[in-house]
């Protein structure tokens, strides 16, 4: 048995993905589309559901990704503030 859970969410993504292709597919009447359609949200479905996963089991804190910025030590002069007028053309 593999030690990566992160795997089992293609599969379940690309199951319910189909099952919402089909759902699509019956109700638009084109079966065809609506299996191509709900493999490829299923596979968006379960890469994002990979990713989000190794991102939770790589932080170990709970922030699940979030990035602090610090901006307490800008001064004025890093901003470029003009004198908020046109060139008055005097």
């Amino acid at each position: 048995m593999s030690d990566n859970k992160n795997a089992a969410f293609l599969p379940l993504g690309m199951g319910v993905g189909i099952a919402i292709g089909v759902a699509l597919g019956t109700a638009l009447d084109n079966l065809a589309l609506g299996l191509g359609l709900g493999v490829a949200i299923g596979a968006g479905i379960g890469v994002s559901g990979m990713a989000a996963g190794k991102s939770k089991k790589k932080d170990g804190d709970g922030s699940a990704g979030v990035v602090a910025s610090d901006t307490s030590d800008r001064s004025s002069k890093d901003f470029d503030a003009g004198d908020g007028g046109g060139g008055g053309g005097d």
